[in-house]
């Protein structure tokens, strides 16, 4: 089917099977970047706010997505949070079951209007609520390397480790 093509059913529309040869890269960008130098530099979380719209970007943005205004307000925010959804994953990319099952959760940051898609750990799945208190776990200073994987995983706000 090619992209002139009518969808005439909604499987069309989901998937085209076949090969495509591409090749990407995430770039953090400038905002990405200053949020994982604060993380592995001081452990702080920041977030980016736009005072017009009164919205705290949670990852930070450099630009207002509501009303595209420069953001140059930058805050350090509390890193609690809470699980606004999750999953349990049993599989690995290539299919292959995992030797124990992972949980991938959405963790809204309190103090902001977003959050984070990261691991959740020190729980069993069906401890897990919506709505669940959790705190991040931070990799020890000197084995952080200014990434998302600088936080280890969040626990249920409260856990020891």
């Amino acid at each position: 089917m090619s992209l002139l093509d009518r969808i005439q059913h909604l499987d069309d529309a989901l998937s085209w099977k076949g090969d495509m040869p591409t090749q990407g890269r995430y770039t953090a960008g400038i905002a990405g970047e200053r949020f994982f130098r604060a993380i592995k530099e001081d452990g702080q979380f920041l977030a980016t706010v736009c005072l017009d719209c009164d919205i705290t970007y949670m990852p930070p943005r450099l630009y207002c997505e509501q009303c595209f205004a420069h953001l140059d307000e930058w805050v350090e925010v509390a890193p609690a949070g809470h699980v606004h959804t999750f999953t349990v994953v049993h599989r690995d990319l290539d299919e292959q079951m995992l030797p124990e099952p992972r949980i991938v959760a959405f963790v809204v940051l309190d103090e902001t209007d977003g959050g984070l898609v990261h691991y959740l750990d020190e729980v069993e799945p069906d401890e897990i609520y919506l709505g669940m208190a959790v705190e991040p776990v931070l990799k020890e200073k000197e084995q952080r390397q200014g990434s998302i994987n600088d936080i280890k995983y969040f626990r249920p706000a409260g856990g020891t480790a």
